[in-house]
Order: structure tokens, then sequence, then C-alpha cells
């Protein structure tokens, strides 16, 4: 009869624990999450259970492959058969365990703790400024690093000092915690790091990519309490099923292991890991020059820069962005970041009133033409990347009388995309990209938000790209495993992303264009061809479209006024961004969850379509608009002279 092969991704997130399940076609056939409980222990301090974590990863491992399962049997297909796990996490979040008897010394110090504040400052203070460590690791000293979680563990916490000392600790990021319990805990685990998760440690070489025994020193870390840093893509180990990891309600050993929360998938590779913004760079499929943004809470931007290491000298991050294998070079990244972008949206609901669902905000935005000449700068707690000035404070300038609550919201969302634009600006100027970015590929809630990517595209001048499939850090996860296990090949996995310069050559003259890649199978066969069109300094970049897209002849306009054009797996479902999926207990869902999970019921190649929105106005008529917002910009910084010192009374009147 045979088998379905699949991939799994475990994706350990901040505030959840997910498990996908990918088909050769990188079609999501099941998932399950479960939700991570979150302990505050006092203000500004954010810990996690590294027991709960390893408990909701058994949990979500065992109820999705029940769940895919169910769904092959349910269509008449042969049984799953997993061929390997990829792992993708909360970047930071430091894991201090025992050796020997497999447990935490301490709850895990999640990545946006900042507890370590004074102890950066100091540090800082010991070894020449903020930027001592910069030139080796790409980092600057700061609480948001696992170093100084490491620190001030060794420092507090009397269990892990002596663990330390006597050699029996094991210290590591969340992706190190769970390689271990997957193959064998205490029993024998295996303990290792990738290089993204490695690289965010302020304690890895970038150039060598391995720990740097100075910087090492400065943090009083010694290497044998860390792991063996490895590539994103090979077999790290099997997943080992014995008392050691069997944690679950009930389990003890005594049946043997039949009844082992991980028997179904007992010798199944471990064979990828990333961190989980990097996991979307791969899962986006960017490839050197090309950029992703996570358009949540804030931005998060990740332009991969290939082979060059690029030390940034416009307020952005050096990092990794993958390295697919043992004896492939490393791709570098560069990393930016803006504060408000989501945030905004709920800050004009919560706090002024003007909206009554986040949801509502593009279509009170689309009633209106334009701003009004209204600009919005968000600097509610002053701007990050590439400005870096905590001192700014929000302006929102140019009403008159004709002003309405539709041009201050729209306002507020080409205020995100002005700041990515800002971030994305720098990017270039950093990696010298003469002829700008092929695309941006975006990802995220307010990604969801149809105005809001269009006016990014006009505002970037380059497309920007969408998957129907936005749970890019599974994929990522998944991409990087099968290519280790030979699932995929890479050049199977990177022909079958969207082609920016294709997207929008081809659209009709609305601007948004709505259409499926190839899948991996099939893309391959034309990755050669458009290698050709390759420039710049980049190894894969292609020349991004300027100006207003043009009319198409084999696209089809929808009634909606979205044209759609036919990839080589036919026409993308006709949902908005091509989710046909059913969740667990079989009614329709248009997402692509359910209260736990889902499984797909369409053929198509969901996770190979994407929505495209191509600039539709002149570059001349963005740069007008971005140089506004920039006077707009230094009100900003201007404003900085009102704010009030801290021991600044307020005059109560008397």
């Amino acid at each position: 009869m045979g088998f379905t092969d699949c991939i799994a991704a475990l994706d350990q997130g901040t505030q959840s624990t997910r498990v996908f399940l990918f088909d050769k076609d990188c079609n999501p056939l099941a998932s399950h999450q479960v939700d991570l409980p979150q302990i505050y222990p006092q203000a500004g301090w954010c810990e996690h259970d590294p027991l709960e974590i390893w408990r909701t990863v058994l949990e979500c491992l065992s109820k999705a492959w029940e769940l895919g399962q169910q769904q092959m049997a349910a269509s008449g297909r042969p049984p799953l058969r997993m061929l390997g796990l990829g792992i993708t996490n909360q970047r930071e979040t430091t894991v201090v365990w025992s050796r020997t008897t497999g447990r935490p010394l301490h709850n895990a110090i999640v990545w946006l703790d900042t507890r370590t504040s004074d102890l950066c400052g100091r540090l800082a203070e010991q070894h020449g400024g903020r930027d001592a460590f910069r030139g080796i690791t790409g980092l600057p000293i700061s609480p948001y690093f696992s170093a100084t979680k490491y620190l001030w563990l060794y420092d507090h916490v009397p269990e892990v000092r002596a663990a330390v000392d006597c050699g029996d600790a094991a210290v590591g990021t969340v992706d190190s915690w769970l390689i271990w319990q997957l193959t064998g805990g205490a029993g024998g685990g295996v303990h290792v790091t990738d290089v993204t998760n490695a690289s965010r440690t302020l304690l890895m070489d970038l150039d060598s990519l391995d720990w740097h025994p100075p910087t090492l020193a400065a943090f009083r870390c010694p290497r044998e309490v860390l792991p063996r840093i490895v590539s994103n893509a090979e077999v790290y180990g099997t997943i080992t099923a014995n008392r050691h990891n069997g944690h679950r309600e009930g389990y003890n050993g005594r049946n043997g292991d039949q009844d082992h929360p991980l028997a179904a998938f007992e010798g199944v590779p471990i064979a990828g890991s990333l961190g989980d913004q990097m996991a979307a760079v791969l899962g986006q499929r960017c490839r050197p020059g090309e950029a992703k943004n996570t358009y949540g809470t804030g931005c998060f931007m990740l332009l991969n820069t290939g082979g060059r290491r690029i030390a940034s000298t416009h307020g952005l991050l050096t990092t990794l962005a993958f390295k697919l294998g043992p004896g492939q070079p490393a791709n570098y990244a560069l990393e930016g970041s803006v504060a408000v972008a989501g945030l905004g949206v709920s800050w004009l609901r919560d706090n002024l009133g003007l909206i009554g669902s986040a949801g509502e905000s593009g279509e009170l935005a689309a009633s209106v033409k334009d701003t009004g000449g209204v600009y919005f700068v968000p600097a509610f707690s002053g701007l990050l990347a590439p400005r870096w000035r905590a001192d700014a404070r929000g302006v929102l300038i140019g009403m008159t009388s004709f002003t309405t609550r539709a041009h201050v919201v729209r306002a507020m969302l080409e205020a995100i995309c002005f700041q990515s634009r800002e971030v994305l600006d720098a990017m270039r100027q950093d990696a010298g990209l003469q002829g700008g970015l092929a695309a941006l590929r975006v990802d995220g809630g307010a990604a969801a938000n149809d105005l809001l990517m269009q006016l990014q595209a006009d505002l970037l001048q380059v497309p920007v790209l969408r998957p129907a499939f936005r749970e890019t850090t599974s994929l990522g996860a998944a991409l990087a495993a099968g290519l280790a296990v030979g699932f995929w090949s890479e050049e199977e996995i990177f022909a079958s992303a969207a082609s920016p310069a294709a997207a929008c050559s081809a659209a009709a003259s609305p601007r948004r264009l709505q259409t499926a890649a190839a899948s991996p199978r099939a893309a391959a066969a034309g990755a050669a061809a458009e290698s050709e069109a390759v420039k710049g300094p980049f190894a894969a970049v292609a020349a991004a479209p300027a100006g207003p897209v043009q009319e198409a002849e084999e696209a089809t306009t929808a009634p909606s006024g979205r044209a759609r054009a036919e990839g080589e797996n036919g026409d993308c479902p006709a949902s908005t961004d091509g989710n046909n999926v059913s969740n667990n207990n079989g009614s329709s869902s248009s997402n692509g969850t359910g209260s736990n999970g889902y499984s797909l019921s369409s053929s198509n190649s969901v996770a190979n379509s994407f929505t495209a929105f191509c600039p539709s106005i002149s570059a001349a008529a963005a740069g007008k608009r971005y140089a506004r917002w920039h006077k707009a910009v230094e009100r900003a910084l201007d404003l900085a002279d009102l704010a009030a010192d801290s021991d600044e009374e307020e005059d109560d009147g008397r």
C-alpha cells in the first residue's frame, strides 16, 4: 500500500507550541497547537518552565500525528510516514539544566526579559561600550541576548553556579533543550545548537561560526557547558524514547516504551533547526538580496546578504540567515526592527477610539484616497532602527478642518510603511544594493491588511509578496529538515519561491496579483533559465520592475478587482489568499486554523501560493511622500526637548 511521506515541523514560540506536517508539495496536512503559560516573577521579568515547554511539544507531536493519520484514512490515502523533523524556536531564551538528572536548574529566562539591564550597563563600562563585542558577534551588549541571561543565572542561582563549576551544567537556547530531550535527554541526549540560534547568544564568532574564547571569558562561560554549533540542515540525532524523556502524566516506563509519547516517532531523524525569524527567511525562500518583513506588534525585518558578512553603519544588526548543510556556505543577514506596527492600529482603537476593531482600519483608510496631508510618526517609546532615538516623541501633523478619522487611520498605516522603508533603505545602503530590492516578502498578522500591503509596495517601489500559507517559520523548519534527509533539494526549495519580477510583469491593471508558484518538484525545471537574469552584488538578485504594473494577456480580472494568474500548479483557490482548509471538527475555515489545529482539504500547493502587491504610483510620487514624512520625523526628534525630566514634578495647579 505504501506511505504518504511527510516532514514534521516543531515551532516552539513565546506564546505557544505547534507542530505541522508537510507533504512533498509543501502542503500542510495537519497541525496541533498548545498555549504556553507565561511566568512573570516581577515587573520586567518573564520566564518559562522548560518542562512545560517539553510537555507541550509531546502533546503537539502526538495530536498532530493522530489527526494526520485520521485524515489519510478518511481520504483514502496511504498512512503517513515521517521522514524527518525540523525545529524552529523563540530565539535568545536561555535554559540551564543538569546533564545527569536532566532536570532544569531554573526556569528559562525569556528573550524579552529585562532583568539584566543593570548588568549590561556594568559590562559596557568594563569592556569599552555597548559595541565592545559587535565586531566579533555582530551584536551589542543588551538584555535581549543569551549571554547576559546566562551570566545572571550564574551569579544569582546557586544550583546553576555549582553545576557550571563542576561540569554538570548544560546551557543552551530552546532548540538545544528540545534536541537534547528528543534524542534521549539524560539517557544519551545530543547537546547541539544551530548557527542561527548561536548567532543570537552574543558568544559566537560570525566568521568562524564557533564560540569566541575571549567573549566566553568576559561572560564567565566555560566552553564545556555550551552545545556544539551545527548547521541548519543536517541530521543531529534521532528521536529516542526512554524513561528520561517521557514527560507525560501517567507515564513511568514500567510497561516499556510502547506507551511512550515518542514511541510512534522512534528513529525519526532530527534534521533541521533555525531560530524563528531565520526560519521565516527560509520559509519565504528569500534569496540573497531579498528581504522579509514580519508585521506584528512591531516589524521585524531581515535581508539575506548571501555570503557577505556586512558590518552595519546604519543601526542594523549583523546575524546569520541560514547555513543549509555542514559543508555549505553560510548566508548572512542584516536585521532591523520597528517598534510600532500593529501596536499603532491597536492604539487608534484602544486609546483614541477611532476604530472599533483592528480589521476596520483597512476599510476606513480605504474610504479616502490619501491622508489629506496628514502625517503620523508613532514614536510612542522612541524610534528603533535605524535611528535608535529613545527620546523621540510621537507627532501627528498636517491636520486641517478637512481632516477626518479616516485620514488619521490612513496616516497610521502609511507610517508603518514609511518606517519599514527607513529600515529597508538602511539595508540597501549597508548592503550596497544599487538596483534596490527584488521584493519584500511579508508575513505576520497585520500583513492580512490589503491596503497596508499595497501602500507598502507603493512607498517601497518594489513588489510585496504575501504567501497564502503564513506560518512561514514552520515551513522553514520543515524545508531545512527535508533538505537534510533528501526529501527536497536546495534547487527545488528556492525554485518554488514566488518570482517578484514575473508576478508584477504579468499582472493586469488591478495592481494586486494572486497566483500560485510551482511546487518544489515542478519548479526546479525553470530555475536555470531564471538565474540568467541575475545581476548586482548578490548571486540571485533579479531586477524589480519599476512603476505601475502593465496589462497582462494571460491574467483575468475577478469581480473583486483582483488579477488572477495561473501558475504551474493551476489556479489558486478562490479564497482571499488561496487557503481552502477544514478544521479538525470538519467545519470550513478561511484562515487555515481550527481551535487547536487543522488539516488541508485542497489539493493545491497552498504553501507555494502567494499574493503580489505591485507598485501603483511612480517612484517620484513615492519619493515626495517619503520626503514629507521625513520632515515629520524631524519634528518628532525636535520634541525630545519637551520631554519631562525624570525628577520633574507635575504642576498640580497650586
